[in-house]
């Protein structure tokens, strides 16, 4: 069986004022049922492993609300990072502590704040990148890209590996601009990176000494003292000394330079929900194309209305009259009224919110 890493971290700044520092995106209901995002994305993973292998990682912040969500998951599962490092350093925590229990283990690294339309072709791409991953390839899951999307990083893949689906990855490519996302998609050679990872962890393990020796050394200290009467101690000295860096700059795009990384192409309705323009086109909308979060609900009332996304929190009324293509998000202490095209823009807000001092709201 598979083992299964969930890095859930991050605040989702352009969910906001819905998605806080405190209780972020990946704790919230957005998948159109009452499953979190958390919460879903662990029951995708029930055919392909268990609880007792499903691990998360996440700020000390949001131990005590991930473990009530996912009751299921046995307390060492839930692994915390003192303070943000980015992606890398959380991801190799969770392969170190998966190499102790299991040392040529495979796991698979699936982010918290995702949406899947189709759970079960996703299991079907994910254990083609575990047959992958036992040949010792690093392997990533490439979304088939819809259309030529500036907002999400590529892979360019080359030639097939065997006579499966695999594709070698030739390099990770960045955010592109919009003629260069429309080439791409042209191509038929580029994927959506959606940082979806696959791998041993000892292969994984190797290409991290090889390429970041200093996380690799700190994450092999914390390793050394994991379920020790030191572990606090030395996860606390150590990890603040971690580079701040992300799994695909510090570890995928030199390994596709050396020809270790390989990825499957997936279909499956993948979003990343990372704003509500995009959360109204992925949940069920009434027949003028209004999206209500958490369904129809009486505290909401639309007259001569088309195209919104409201998000009702505060328990009060929302009424909303003659207006059309709006995201209108009700919080106790907040509201945001924005034109759907601009839901990107949102994140300027916390940024000015930050700037002000005002941390409360953010």
């Amino acid at each position: 069986m598979l083992y299964a890493v969930i890095p859930a971290g991050g605040s989702g700044t352009r969910l906001w004022p819905l998605s806080r520092a405190g209780h972020p995106k990946f704790l919230h209901p957005l998948t159109g049922t009452s499953a979190s995002l958390l919460q879903a994305t662990v029951e995708r993973l029930a055919p392909l492993t268990g609880p007792d292998r499903t691990l998360v990682v996440t700020g000390a912040a949001h131990v005590a609300a991930v473990a009530r969500q996912l009751t299921g998951l046995p307390e060492e599962n839930i692994l915390v990072e003192p303070s943000p490092r980015d992606s890398c350093a959380a991801i190799a925590l969770a392969a170190a502590v998966i190499a102790l229990r299991e040392p040529d283990a495979v796991m698979g690294s699936f982010a918290a704040d995702h949406l899947i339309g189709d759970p079960q072709r996703w299991v079907a791409t994910v254990r083609e990148a575990v047959r992958g991953a036992e040949q010792g390839l690093l392997m990533t899951v490439g979304i088939t890209p819809t259309r030529p999307e500036t907002g999400y990083g590529y892979l360019e893949t080359g030639e097939p590996t065997g006579d499966g689906p695999l594709r070698s990855v030739t390099e990770f490519k960045e955010k592109p601009a919009a003629e260069v996302a429309e080439a791409y998609v042209r191509s038929g050679r580029h994927l959506w990176n959606a940082s979806m990872f696959v791998w041993r962890v000892d292969v994984f393990l190797a290409e991290l000494a090889r390429q970041q020796p200093a996380l690799h050394a700190g994450i092999t200290a914390i390793a050394a003292a994991w379920g020790t009467d030191d572990q606090d101690d030395v996860l606390g000295t150590v990890w603040p000394t971690l580079p701040k860096i992300s799994v695909d700059y510090a570890v995928m795009e030199g390994a596709a330079q050396a020809g270790r990384v390989a990825t499957v192409p997936g279909d499956f309705g993948w979003n990343d929900v990372g704003d509500f323009h995009t959360l109204g086109d992925v949940l069920p909308a009434d027949p003028a194309g209004n999206v209500v979060l958490g369904g129809a609900k009486p505290d909401v009332l639309l007259r001569d209305t088309s195209g919104l996304v409201v998000v009702p929190q505060s328990g009060r009324l929302v009424a909303v009259l003659g207006v059309h293509d709006l995201i209108v998000v009700d919080t106790p202490d907040a509201v945001l009224v924005c034109p759907r095209d601009r839901a990107q823009d949102v994140k300027q807000l916390v940024d000015e919110l930050k700037e002000r001092g005002e941390e409360g709201y953010v």
